[in-house]
């Protein structure tokens, strides 16, 4: 028997925004929320474009809004979460890497700003020393 514990709250959630974020992102609900913007403005005329016919969209697509912010919001936690470690990975895996570059996403900002700025004068120099091997034509 295998007796693994049961999903957590979170291990639901995660599934559930993953599984809505690929619905919502597909073609077809695209054209399902075109579908209602449509039927919605044909319809402006048989209620006299009254204020309940414009609170009835505003409403349902301030709603649909408000939740997609948190599905989104759980997604890309986690891809990006899921990214630093396979790039964590990579750091560790290759011996030239500076390991001390794992966890960057934990810096403070003033030190991000200044390690940016030392990968600046990098390039700088990679990109002059290119240019002199392989000067345009």
């Amino acid at each position: 028997m295998n007796h693994q514990p049961a999903p957590s709250i979170r291990d639901r959630f995660h599934t559930f925004a993953r599984k809505v974020a690929e619905a919502v992102g597909s073609p077809w609900a695209f054209l399902f929320a075109f579908s209602i913007v449509i039927v919605w403005g044909v319809t402006g005329p048989l209620f006299g474009f009254s204020d309940t016919w414009q609170l009835v969209i505003n409403t349902g697509t301030t709603i649909v809004t408000f939740l997609m912010v948190f599905l989104i919001q759980s997604t890309q936690n986690r891809d990006a979460k899921a990214m630093h470690l396979k790039l964590d990975e990579i750091i560790r895996a290759i011996r030239a890497a500076r390991n001390d570059l794992i966890d960057l996403e934990d810096l403070p900002e003033r030190e991000l700003d200044a390690l940016a700025a030392r990968f600046a004068k990098i390039h700088k120099r990679a990109s002059g020393e290119a240019r002199k091997r392989f000067p345009e034509e």
